[in-house]
């Protein structure tokens, strides 16, 4: 659970460990495998996923512009992080459509 914090906190140093225990808590199972852990920010489809489940489903955001700009946000800010924790991402991506206290 703390390098789950640890690397959120490399992006926010302020990030509030339940809401990352939150996170963690929801991808379950999806973290114990490495290639589920993370996320391909050159895989559309993989970003879609994100859309559609993520954003859309858990955050409740259907605005798709919206949740795209979201995305490319995290991708950017993540862009020198060759391994893209998914804990890490959809935090970003919550945090950048101001979904954090819905969590």
């Amino acid at each position: 659970m703390a390098d789950y914090l640890a690397d959120v906190r490399k992006y926010d140093s302020s990030a509030s460990e339940e809401v990352v225990n939150k996170i963690v808590k929801h991808l379950g199972i999806a973290l114990r495998n490495r290639d589920s852990s993370l996320v391909s920010a050159t895989d559309s489809k993989e970003l879609d996923r994100v859309k559609a489940n993520w954003i859309g489903k858990k955050l409740g955001v259907t605005d798709g512009a919206k949740a795209d700009a979201a995305i490319d946000k995290t991708v950017k800010a993540m862009a020198a992080d060759n391994t893209k924790s998914r804990v890490t991402f959809y935090y970003l991506t919550a945090k950048h459509l101001d979904k954090l206290s819905s969590l």
